[in-house]
């Protein structure tokens, strides 16, 4: 997952974690643990991208990014 390009397109909307916590009816603080801990669901990364209006490609490089050593 890359988290850089998750927080950067929450930005773009003029959004902070805070904001897509509510849009996503979860607390806040679960989703910092779920972004610091880089653990979303399948269901949970459909429900972003969609408030986050987020195209394929964008889906890809954000949830579905592997970092090799």
């Amino acid at each position: 997952m890359n988290i850089n390009k998750l927080r950067g397109k929450i930005i773009e909307r003029g959004w902070n974690v805070g904001t897509l916590a509510l849009k996503l009816g979860i607390d806040r603080a679960t989703l910092y643990r779920k972004m610091k801990g880089q653990s979303f669901s399948v269901k949970e990364a459909r429900l972003i991208s969609k408030e986050l209006q987020l195209t394929k490609d964008e889906v890809m490089d954000i949830f579905f990014t592997h970092t090799v050593a």
